[in-house]
């Protein structure tokens, strides 16, 4: 398969090999850059932000990745909007797009995955992927260890409780939490009002 039509299916939701060899040299440079910058420290934000600007397909003003932050391809179809914020461990299946909005904030451990495998084991011997976009609305935010499974849209606004499987698309303005995730409820005016547990919100 030629390196175009193979990028093709990449995008497309079609089935490819992933140990193609013109992806493994690929992948490998990718793999590189997100090994220094996950050695940079904390205090050298400039150069980080240098990087990720570098790497990322986009990324607008103000996104902050903490370290270790791991990635198939240290961003390369990674679309951020602005004032992302991610905590420790996140994890980007990026063989394909991964869209973030603004304002997105996320906890430690998330996964945010773009890339999966059929599930007979003769496919899967031969290194056979499929990719499915993900994408995460405008002010979501991820609880720890949060997982988006290959497909899935989060609908603006919306919180996603920890420990969550997201499988299946997720309206905007709502609450939802599990494993599979469901909605728990909608965001609503007392949220402006309390918080823990009907604490009176003071700022």
């Amino acid at each position: 398969m030629d390196l175009e039509e193979l990028k093709r299916r990449m995008h497309s939701g079609e089935l490819y090999c992933c140990d193609e060899p013109t992806i493994a040299a690929e992948q490998m440079f990718y793999l590189d850059k997100l090994f220094a910058y996950n050695q940079l420290p904390p205090s050298r934000t400039e150069e980080k932000q240098t990087l990720l600007k570098e790497m990322f397909a986009e990324i607008g003003e103000a996104c902050y990745i903490e370290t270790p932050f791991h990635a198939n391809f240290f961003g390369k179809n990674v679309h951020f909007g602005k004032n992302v914020y991610a905590n420790f461990n996140l994890t980007l299946v990026d063989d394909s797009h991964i869209y973030v909005g603004n304002h997105v904030m996320m906890a430690p451990n998330v996964v945010l995955a773009g890339g999966t495998h059929p599930i007979h084991p003769e496919l899967r011997k031969k290194q056979v992927q499929y990719n499915l976009p993900v994408k995460i609305e405008d002010n979501v935010w991820l609880g720890t260890g949060v997982i988006v499974l290959p497909g899935v849209t989060i609908g603006e606004n919306s919180v996603i409780g920890a420990g969550s499987v997201v499988t299946k698309d997720i309206p905007k303005n709502v609450i939802a939490v599990g494993n599979p995730c469901r909605v728990l409820r909608e965001i609503n005016a007392d949220d402006l009002k309390y918080y823990e547990k009907k604490r009176l919100i003071d700022l």
